[in-house]
C-alpha cells in the first residue's frame, strides 16, 4: 500500500463545514450557474461514494471466503481504492486482473511504456482463417475493463496475430 493510506484522518464534521463553505462563496459569486453546478457535483461525489461504501459492507458481509478478494474484485470497490492510490495491488497485477475479465477476448499482454501510458496488448485471430481478424473489438474491451482498475493506463494498442493464409485448391480444368 501506499503512502496515501497513512494520510491524516478527516473529520467529517471539518469536511462537511468546508463543502458548505465553499457553497456557499460560489452562491454569493452572483453567477447561479455556477452555484448549481457545483451543488450537482457535491451530489454526484455523495452518491459515488455512498455506493461504494454500500457495495464494499455488502461485500465484507457476503458468503465465507476472503473479503479483500471480494472487494478487490468488485469493480465499483476496486475503482474507489485506484482512484485514492489505496489499492493494495501494483499495476501488472491490477492490468492482469482487468485483462483476466474481458473473457470473450484472447488478450496476452505486450508491454506497457510507461511514459505515455500505452498499453499494448496481442490478440489471437478472428476465427475464419482468413487473417482480417480485427482487433477492434478486444481494445474496445480492454479499455472498458482497465478503466476502472488500472487509470495509469491511458490507450490500448492491440497487435492481431495474423492467422495462415489459406490457399485456394481447386479442381483442374481442361
Amino acid at each position: 500500500m501506499s503512502a496515501s493510506t497513512t494520510a491524516r484522518p478527516v473529520s467529517a464534521e471539518e469536511t462537511g463545514r468546508r463543502v458548505e463553505e465553499v457553497l456557499d462563496r460560489l452562491a454569493t459569486s452572483g453567477d447561479p450557474a455556477v452555484a448549481a453546478a457545483a451543488e450537482e457535483l457535491v451530489r454526484s461525489l455523495m452518491d459515488f461514494y455512498g455506493s461504494g461504501l454500500a457495495r464494499a459492507l455488502h461485500l465484507l458481509s457476503a458468503a465465507p471466503g476472503d473479503p479483500l478478494a471480494r472487494l478487490l474484485g468488485d469493480e465499483l470497490v476496486a475503482s474507489l481504492l485506484v482512484l485514492h492510490d489505496l489499492h493494495p495491488e501494483d499495476r501488472d497485477t491490477r492490468i492482469g486482473r482487468a485483462l483476466d475479465s474481458v473473457r470473450e477476448h484472447d488478450l496476452d499482454l505486450v508491454g506497457f511504456d510507461e511514459d505515455s501510458g500505452t498499453l499494448t496488448l496481442r490478440a489471437a485471430a478472428a476465427g475464419g482463417g482468413c487473417g482480417c481478424g480485427s482487433g477492434a473489438g478486444a481494445r474496445e474491451a480492454a479499455e472498458a475493463a482497465l478503466a476502472c482498475f488500472v487509470p495509469e493506463v491511458r490507450a490500448v494498442e492491440v497487435e492481431v496475430e495474423s492467422a495462415p493464409t489459406l490457399l485456394q485448391i481447386g479442381t483442374k480444368t481442361r
